[in-house]
């Protein structure tokens, strides 16, 4: 059983409007890899130039936050969900 990523709305326009995408990788970089060959233009989205998650970018593997686990090498295992939430900022 593959790992689900949840995709939020704003980004949807890069997975042809695919809410839910179902990836084969062993962290979360692995993820946003497989991510990105198959819908170019996500990862810049997701990672800044060193290939951190982008400080307005919330990535959770089922609810927990990846920056109190491994980051982008947290480990992932069938059936895991993978959720990608983009921080809300406004006044």
């Amino acid at each position: 059983m593959p790992t689900k990523v949840l995709i939020p709305t704003p980004l949807r326009k890069l997975t042809n409007n695919e809410e839910t995408v179902e990836v084969n990788a062993k962290s979360i970089g692995e993820a946003i890899a497989e991510l990105q060959a198959r819908f170019p233009g996500i990862q810049e989205r997701l990672v800044d130039e060193k290939g951190e998650v982008r400080r307005f970018v919330n990535v959770y593997v089922n609810e927990e936050d990846i920056r109190f686990l491994k980051n982008r090498e947290t480990p992932l295992k069938d059936g895991d969900e993978i959720s990608i939430i983009p921080a809300i900022a406004g006044g």
